[in-house]
């Protein structure tokens, strides 16, 4: 079968001629929801691939464990180390993707649109039905998952985006994520060096903001664990064993910042956060594939992740 054009990021000129690094658009954006034109809210319908390295695809999983949604939404997880055919299924039983049957990600890009000409990316909503991506609209996924998919949702579900905080965290999010979610890509892939310079200030200013906000809040709105803390945890997780050192964002590491790192332990230690947080899988994808400029493969044994199970007190500090 066919597997696509493998598409680099200079393909789709994700880096400008000021070496600075420019994130492709995403190509299928059609929403979820109930009015005409968008996609049927449908338990079993849906098949989410991700790979356990990529952020995106990453919050995600997180939001999907948390709102009980595992049966209603399937899951199929890519190895973490981006292959020359692009995100490669070979943790499955003969390297295939049991429910679409697909080796490499590309093959079912291709075959959603034979015309798309970015990257094959992760996190990737298949139809099962038609067989055909529909959307990879990583930055509103949760948000589906959190309202449309409501009705689907497991009993006591937490509710991730409360309608009163809505438009707040939406607004918080967007500057999270143009400053330190793709922030952190911005100085791994920058090309010049004040490219990498603007990048780097850019991430370090907003976690100092964010460790002040932290020392005086429990979660990022309050009491209240939301869409948000999903959204900056991925980063956080990722932080000391791949950002500082692949990406160069090395001015502090995570554990050197008392609130942000007791708050990362806290979530990690809620079981939606835990269970798809595989840190040797993070490692493997930096540094093994395409963003390590590591000829020889040789993966780091540290940084000691087991630090992540210790006491966080953070409960205690903001009981009311």
């Amino acid at each position: 079968m066919s597997i696509g054009k493998i598409v680099t990021s200079e393909d789709v000129k994700e880096i400008g001629e000021d070496g600075k690094f420019n994130r492709q658009q995403n190509h299928f954006t059609t929403p979820f929801g109930n009015d005409a034109g968008m996609l049927p809210v449908e338990a079993g319908r849906y098949r989410l691939l991700w790979s356990a390295v990529c952020p995106w695809a990453h919050r995600s999983v997180i939001a999907i464990k948390l709102l009980g949604l595992e049966e209603v939404i399937s899951i199929g997880q890519a190895s973490p180390v981006r292959t020359a055919n692009g995100w490669e299924f070979s943790l499955d039983p003969d390297g295939v993707d049991p429910v679409l049957g697909i080796r490499y990600l590309p093959e079912i890009y291709a075959r959603s649109d034979p015309e798309y000409s970015g990257r094959a990316t992760v996190p990737a909503v298949v139809d099962i039905k038609q067989g055909k991506v529909v959307n990879n609209d990583y930055f509103n996924l949760t948000y589906y998952w959190e309202t449309v998919f409501k009705p689907l949702h497991k009993l006591q579900a937490p509710d991730l985006f409360p309608e009163h905080l809505r438009e707040d965290i939406r607004q918080f999010n967007q500057v999270l994520f143009d400053e330190l979610n793709n922030g952190v890509y911005k100085a791994g892939f920058a090309q010049s060096q004040q490219a990498y310079e603007d990048a780097y200030h850019l991430v370090f200013n907003r976690l100092d903001q964010l460790e002040a906000r932290l020392s005086r809040s429990r979660y990022l709105f309050g009491d209240q664990l939301t869409d948000a803390d999903i959204r900056l945890y991925v980063t956080l997780a990722r932080f000391d064993v791949a950002y500082y050192s692949v990406f160069k964002t090395n001015r502090n590491r995570l554990t050197d910042f008392p609130n942000l790192w007791a708050y990362a332990r806290e979530l990690y230690q809620i079981p939606a956060f835990a269970e798809s947080t595989d840190f040797q899988a993070i490692k493997q994808g930096y540094w093994l594939g395409s963003h390590g400029n590591n000829p020889y493969d040789i993966l780091p044994l540290g940084p000691d992740v087991s630090i992540w199970q210790t006491a966080h007190q953070r409960d205690k500090q903001f009981q009311l």
